[in-house]
C-alpha cells in the first residue's frame, strides 16, 4: 500500500477538498461531544483540578479542516467552566495535531484565527 497516495485527505479549499467536505465527521464530532466533555471532566476532578500549568493534548489522527479545531475548541471550553466553577487558575493548553505528513496542515492554520475568535466569544 501506498501510504502517501492512498491514505490522504484531499488539502486546500476547493470543492474536492476534506475541508470542504467533511459534514458527516462533523455530525458525528457532535453526537460524541458529551462523551468527550464527560471525559475531560472525569480527568480534571480526578487531579483535582491541578494539572499543574499545563494540559497537553494530542490529537493523533487530526483532519486537515475544521472538524479538527472543534474537538479542541470543546475541551477548552470544557476546562475552562471547570477552572470557573472550582476557582481554580486556568491551565495552559497545549494542542499537538499529527497525521500523514502529505496532509495539509496549512488550512488548519488558517483557521486559527476564525477558532481564537469562537473561543473569545
Amino acid at each position: 500500500m501506498d501510504v502517501v497516495g492512498d491514505l490522504h485527505m484531499n488539502g486546500g479549499e476547493t470543492k474536492t477538498s476534506y475541508a470542504d467536505n467533511s459534514i458527516v465527521q462533523k455530525v458525528v464530532i457532535d453526537r460524541v461531544s458529551h462523551l468527550l466533555e464527560e471525559t475531560a471532566k472525569k480527568l480534571y476532578f480526578k487531579f483535582g483540578g491541578d494539572f499543574g500549568s499545563c494540559i497537553r493534548l494530542a490529537d493523533l489522527g487530526c483532519s486537515s479542516g475544521p472538524n479538527t479545531l472543534s474537538v479542541v475548541s470543546k475541551i477548552i471550553i470544557t476546562i475552562h467552566g471547570l477552572s470557573l466553577a472550582i476557582d481554580r487558575p486556568e491551565p495552559e493548553i497545549q494542542n499537538f495535531l499529527n497525521d500523514l505528513p502529505c496532509n495539509d496542515f496549512n488550512t488548519i492554520f488558517k483557521s486559527i484565527p476564525a477558532f481564537h475568535n469562537e473561543l473569545k466569544s
